[in-house]
């Protein structure tokens, strides 16, 4: 298990945009699997909707993306690079992430073709679906 401190030596991110709390079965160029705690105290709670936080869509996407980043700057020749979006496709959202909820967030590389990677994301709360999605990435 990665704790926030192994990631961030993986993956340039920083608080408050660091959305893994911890990973496991980082498999490098393959997948991992990383865990968001969804806590009260985030950033995007007292606007997005005061009084009903919901954890904004982008942002659980963006999640997901950072933990195929893990696995994709895992490999040893992408040490120190960055792994940026170059495409989202076919996301679609099953279930609301609110306070309190544990995000656990699956990402298997699909294809590798030089600078450009491939996954296949799925998020969920306990075993309930929340998200799925195609992340397209460029690494530089």
């Amino acid at each position: 298990m990665l704790n926030r401190e192994e990631i961030k030596s993986i993956i340039p991110h920083r608080d408050p945009f660091l959305l893994v709390d911890r990973a496991e079965d980082v498999v490098p160029g393959q997948s991992a699997i990383g865990y968001l705690d969804v806590v009260e105290t985030a950033f995007w709670v007292p606007g997005h909707f005061p009084d009903y936080p919901v954890m904004p869509g982008v942002l659980i996407v963006e999640a997901m993306a950072q933990v195929g980043a893990v696995a994709l700057l895992s490999l040893p020749e992408n040490k120190g690079k960055i792994a940026f979006f170059a495409g989202i496709d076919k996301v679609r959202f099953k279930r609301q992430v609110t306070p309190g909820d544990t995000l656990r967030m699956q990402v298997v590389i699909t294809k590798s073709r030089g600078a450009l990677g491939f996954g296949e994301a799925r998020a969920y709360v306990g075993e309930e679906l929340a998200c799925t999605g195609e992340l397209m990435f460029a690494i530089k």
